[in-house]
C-alpha cells in the first residue's frame, strides 16, 4: 500500500507561506537570525553612510534648488513624527487625525521658554536656561507636557472608536492651532514667536552665532546638516525605546487591540489602559519632533500647524506601511524628499512640486488599490515563533498519521 503525502506551504509568522516570499522577507529573515551585536555592527556602517549623505550630496539625491542639507533636517523631524504617529495608528490602531496637535504643542513650549516675544520667556542668567542650553533644557519639559495633553486627551475620548475617535482627534488638532491663533497676549497670534532658543555650539568669528543658526548656510556643512544629525540621534533613541516595547508585553497587547480590540478584551486585556499608553508616548515622540521644529527654524506661528500637515503626516505611515517602524520613515523620506526634487522641475510657470498633494493623493488611491498594506508592510506577531512550533510540531504529527494509516491499512 502507498502512502501519498501532500506537502503544504508551511506558514510563517505573518500568515504568509513559503512560497512567493520576496526579496524583503528574505533580508527581514536574515536580519532577524543575527543576534543583537550582530546587528549593531551591520547598522552601523548604514547609519554612518546615511550621516554624511546632506556632506557628500550625491548628484543622483541632490535637490537642485533646495539646499539637501536643509532638505535631510525636515526628514529627520518628519521621520520622528512618523514613529511616534505609527504607535498611535500602525501599533494600537487608533485613527488619530489631528496629530499636529501634539507636534504644536512641543513646538510651542519651547517657543513660550525661550521667545523674547512671550511673556513666560525664561531667558536669563540662570544655569538651566540660559542662552546656550535652554534649548535642550525645554526638551524634557516640551515631552513631558504633550505627554500629558495625550493623557488629558485620551482619557475620555479613548472609549471612542474607528471614525468617532478620528473626527475627536481632528477637532483637538484644529483647537490648539486656533488657541495659538487667537490667545495672542500669549502666543503673538499670527505674527508667531521668534528668536527662539537653539544650541549656541561651534561659535567662531566665521559663525558669531554658532553652527546650529539660521544664518549658517553656506558650505555643505551648514545648519541643516548639524540639525540633521541632531534628529538622527533622536531617531535612533526613540527607535531603540519603541523597539523594546513592541518586543514587550506592551506591544504584544498593541497588536491584539489593533486586531480585534473585543477579542483581546474578552482575553482579559485590559485596552483602555494600553490604549492610553499608545496614545501618550505618540504624543511625547511629538512633542519631541515639535521641539526639534522650533529649535531648527527658530521662528512659528499657528499656519505651520495646520490640518494638511496632519493629512501628511498620516500619508507618511500610510505609504510606508503601519506597524513598521523602518517601512514609515522610508515613508517620511519620500513625502519629504520627492517635492523637494519635484521643485527644481517647470510645468510652464509652475513648479511640478506645487503638485504634491494631487500626486500624494494618487498615490493613496493606487496604493490602497493594489497594496493596501503599505510599501513596507508589517508582520504580524499575534502567533508568536509560530513558525518555529509549526516545524517542531509537523514532524510528529506526520508520525503519527503515516504509523494510523498504515494499522488501518493492515486491519483491511
Amino acid at each position: 500500500m502507498t502512502i501519498e503525502r501532500t506537502e503544504v506551504p508551511v506558514p510563517d509568522s505573518d500568515g504568509g507561506s513559503d512560497r512567493g516570499r520576496g526579496v524583503g522577507d528574505a533580508i527581514r529573515n536574515w536580519w532577524d537570525g543575527l543576534t543583537r551585536p550582530m546587528q549593531w555592527l551591520a547598522g552601523v556602517p548604514v547609519i554612518a553612510l546615511i550621516a554624511i549623505l546632506p556632506v557628500w550630496r550625491p548628484p543622483l539625491l541632490d535637490t537642485p534648488g533646495t539646499d539637501f542639507g536643509g532638505v535631510m533636517a525636515q526628514f529627520a523631524m518628519y521621520a520622528l513624527i512618523a514613529i511616534g504617529l505609527n504607535v498611535v495608528v500602525g501599533q494600537a490602531g487608533l485613527l488619530d487625525l489631528g496629530y499636529v496637535g501634539f507636534y504644536a504643542v512641543g513646538a510651542y513650549t519651547v517657543a513660550l521658554l525661550t521667545s523674547p516675544n512671550s511673556p513666560w520667556n525664561k531667558m536669563g542668567t540662570s544655569v538651566f536656561f540660559s542662552s546656550d542650553w535652554a534649548w535642550l533644557s525645554c526638551l524634557p519639559i516640551a515631552v513631558t507636557i504633550t505627554a500629558f495633553t495625550g493623557l488629558l486627551l485620551g482619557t475620555p475620548t479613548l472609549r471612542l472608536r474607528g471614525d468617532y475617535l478620528a473626527i475627536v482627534t481632528l477637532g483637538f488638532g484644529e483647537i490648539v492651532r486656533l488657541l495659538a491663533d487667537n490667545l495672542t497676549e500669549v502666543t503673538n497670534g499670527g505674527q508667531g514667536l521668534s528668536q527662539i532658543a537653539y544650541p549656541h555650539l561651534g561659535e567662531s568669528e566665521e559663525l558669531p552665532y554658532g553652527v546650529f543658526s539660521a544664518g549658517n548656510t553656506g558650505g555643505n556643512v551648514n545648519s541643516g546638516v548639524w540639525w540633521f544629525w541632531v534628529g538622527m540621534a533622536m531617531v535612533i533613541v526613540v527607535l531603540l525605546i519603541v523597539g523594546n516595547l513592541e518586543r514587550s508585553r506592551v506591544g504584544r497587547a498593541w497588536v491584539a487591540i489593533r486586531e480585534d480590540e473585543d477579542a483581546a478584551e474578552i482575553m482579559g486585556v485590559p485596552t483602555f489602559k494600553f490604549k492610553l499608553w499608545a496614545f501618550m508616548i505618540g504624543a511625547a515622540i511629538g512633542g519631541l519632533s515639535g521641539a526639534l521644529y522650533a529649535g531648527q527654524v527658530q521662528f512659528i506661528n499657528p499656519t505651520g500647524f495646520n490640518v494638511i500637515n496632519s493629512m501628511l503626516f498620516l500619508c507618511a505611515v500610510v505609504i510606508g506601511g503601519q506597524g513598521n517602524k523602518l517601512g514609515v520613515i522610508v515613508g517620511a523620506f519620500i513625502i519629504v524628499y520627492l517635492p523637494n526634487r519635484a521643485m527644481s522641475i517647470h510645468i510652464g510657470d509652475q513648479s511640478l512640486g506645487d503638485y504634491k498633494y494631487l500626486f500624494f493623493g494618487i498615490a493613496l488611491v493606487v496604493l490602497m488599490i493594489f497594496r493596501p498594506q503599505g510599501l513596507f508592510p508589517a508582520r504580524q506577531k499575534l502567533l508568536a515563533y509560530g513558525r518555529q512550533v509549526y516545524l517542531a510540531v509537523r514532524p510528529a504529527a506526520d508520525a503519527a498519521g503515516a504509523g494510523g494509516s498504515v494499522a488501518s491499512g493492515g486491519g483491511r
